[in-house]
């Protein structure tokens, strides 16, 4: 609930006569308001390459032998499986599809922001 910090006076009622005390008893809300409605703030943009460094870490963690990088080429747009014995370049995803590469890859969560 949220509060306008206005102070509210609510009348007393005295338990052993039955009715209605003179006094008014003063009512502090506590807590913080509530930002106007209106458009959600966006969600920051994910980093990608941080992302990749930790597909790339879990992947090495986890003793699968794949490996991606970003294409330099690509201004960020394109992520390149690269055969780590040889450096070849044996795959590109486009950074859209991350999420759905890095859950192939047996992973969720932090990892698997959703990138635009």
């Amino acid at each position: 609930m949220a509060s306008d910090g206005q102070t509210v006076k609510l009348p007393t009622i005295s338990l052993v006569h039955g009715s209605q005390a003179a006094a008014a008893v003063a009512v502090q809300h506590s807590g913080k308001t509530l930002p106007p409605p209106g458009k959600p703030a966006p969600a920051p943009e994910p980093n990608l390459r941080a992302q990749v460094a930790l597909l790339n870490k879990y992947l090495n963690d986890s003793g699968k032998p794949e490996q991606f990088r970003l294409d330099p080429a690509s201004d960020g747009k394109v992520i390149q499986q690269v055969n780590p014995a040889s450096g070849e370049v044996v795959g590109e995803f486009l950074a859209s599809e991350f999420p759905a590469l890095a859950r192939s890859m047996g992973i969720s969560g932090v990892v698997v922001d959703e990138h635009a």
